[in-house]
Protein backbone atom coordinates (compact mmCIF):
# COMPACT_ATOMS: atom_id res chain seq x y z
CA UNK A 1 0.00 0.00 0.00
CA UNK A 2 0.93 3.26 -0.64
CA UNK A 3 -0.09 7.08 -0.39
CA UNK A 4 -0.04 9.39 -2.62
CA UNK A 5 2.61 12.62 -1.96
CA UNK A 6 -0.25 15.45 -1.68
CA UNK A 7 -1.83 12.92 1.13
CA UNK A 8 0.71 11.85 3.12
CA UNK A 9 1.34 13.51 6.96
CA UNK A 10 -2.23 13.71 7.57
CA UNK A 11 -3.03 11.07 8.84
CA UNK A 12 -4.01 8.73 6.19
CA UNK A 13 -1.48 5.89 6.87
CA UNK A 14 -2.46 5.78 10.35
CA UNK A 15 -6.53 5.83 9.37
CA UNK A 16 -5.96 3.12 6.86
CA UNK A 17 -3.83 0.76 9.65
CA UNK A 18 -6.15 1.11 12.23
CA UNK A 19 -8.97 -0.29 9.71
CA UNK A 20 -6.48 -2.67 8.95
CA UNK A 21 -6.20 -3.89 12.40
CA UNK A 22 -9.82 -3.86 13.45
CA UNK A 23 -10.75 -5.95 10.43
CA UNK A 24 -8.00 -8.17 11.62
CA UNK A 25 -8.71 -8.65 14.80
CA UNK A 26 -12.20 -9.24 13.89
CA UNK A 27 -11.14 -12.02 11.75
CA UNK A 28 -9.32 -13.73 14.01
CA UNK A 29 -5.54 -13.05 12.46
CA UNK A 30 -2.87 -12.39 15.68
CA UNK A 31 -0.01 -11.33 13.40
CA UNK A 32 0.44 -8.09 10.87
CA UNK A 33 3.90 -8.72 9.09
CA UNK A 34 5.04 -5.82 6.38
CA UNK A 35 8.45 -5.14 4.77
CA UNK A 36 9.56 -2.32 4.37
CA UNK A 37 13.16 -0.27 2.18
CA UNK A 38 15.36 0.38 5.15
CA UNK A 39 15.89 3.97 3.77
CA UNK A 40 12.42 4.68 3.87
CA UNK A 41 12.44 6.54 7.44
CA UNK A 42 8.98 8.55 7.21
CA UNK A 43 7.38 4.53 6.22
CA UNK A 44 9.02 3.12 9.41
CA UNK A 45 8.33 6.04 11.46
CA UNK A 46 4.90 5.81 10.52
CA UNK A 47 5.17 1.59 11.07
CA UNK A 48 6.62 2.31 14.45
CA UNK A 49 4.12 4.64 15.53
CA UNK A 50 1.02 2.17 14.53
CA UNK A 51 2.68 -0.76 17.04
CA UNK A 52 5.42 -2.57 14.43
CA UNK A 53 8.41 -3.44 15.30
CA UNK A 54 11.64 -4.69 12.95
CA UNK A 55 12.43 -8.09 13.27
CA UNK A 56 15.04 -8.48 11.03
CA UNK A 57 17.12 -6.86 8.10
CA UNK A 58 16.76 -8.58 4.59
CA UNK A 59 20.18 -7.08 3.01
CA UNK A 60 20.75 -6.26 -0.29
CA UNK A 61 17.50 -7.63 -1.24
CA UNK A 62 16.18 -4.67 -3.38
CA UNK A 63 18.25 -3.45 -6.71
CA UNK A 64 16.67 0.38 -7.44
CA UNK A 65 17.61 2.73 -10.04
CA UNK A 66 20.90 0.10 -10.21
CA UNK A 67 21.88 0.52 -6.36
CA UNK A 68 21.50 -2.14 -3.60
CA UNK A 69 19.13 -1.60 -0.84
CA UNK A 70 18.18 -3.23 2.56
CA UNK A 71 15.02 -4.12 3.62
CA UNK A 72 13.20 -4.65 6.81
CA UNK A 73 10.98 -7.57 8.29
CA UNK A 74 8.37 -5.63 10.55
CA UNK A 75 5.41 -7.05 12.32
CA UNK A 76 2.78 -6.59 15.07
CA UNK A 77 1.17 -9.03 17.06
CA UNK A 78 -2.11 -8.36 17.62
CA UNK A 79 -4.05 -11.20 20.35
CA UNK A 80 -1.37 -10.89 23.16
Amino acid sequence: MGILKEFRGQGAGTLLFQGIEEWAVEHGISRLELTAVARNTPGIALYKKCGFQVEGTKRNSLIINGDYHDEYYMSKLLIR
